[in-house]
């Protein structure tokens, strides 16, 4: 499936640091629910979490990704999976981590978008 394929380039850019890459990879009508933020939000506030790391000089040392699920139908493909993250300080220590995500592509013309999602912390076991 090509959005998984997305899902990999989606956390390069992060690592990268390339916000612009990463900006079109969401739809300009995107809504979801970010793991940092209180409230529902759209596009405007995608880059808020990676700046919260890199604000405070952060890095992404390293992911991967475990898919869960997937489900196609029509325009739409939902992927769902746990990341697992290294992120660096600013003194080089390692920090380690995993979140829960779930993202709804949309395809419109030849491009599929993130057009919905929500991250969330894993359980205290990881899961």
């Amino acid at each position: 499936m090509e959005v998984w394929s997305l899902e990999k380039s989606y956390w390069q850019y992060v690592k990268a640091n390339d916000m612009d890459r990463y900006g079109t990879l969401w739809h300009q009508d995107f809504l979801g629910w970010p793991y940092t933020d209180t409230e529902p939000a759209g596009k405007e506030r995608i880059t808020g979490w990676i700046t919260a790391h890199t604000g405070k000089g952060e890095t992404l040392k390293s992911f991967e990704l475990e898919p869960l699920k997937s489900h196609t139908t029509g325009a739409y493909a939902t992927v769902a999976y746990r990341v697992h993250l290294t992120w660096t300080d600013k003194d080089g220590k390692d920090h380690s981590g995993a979140l829960r995500i779930i993202h709804t592509w949309l395809h419109e013309g030849n491009k599929w978008q993130i057009i919905s999602g929500m991250g969330a912390p894993t359980n205290a076991d990881g899961h």
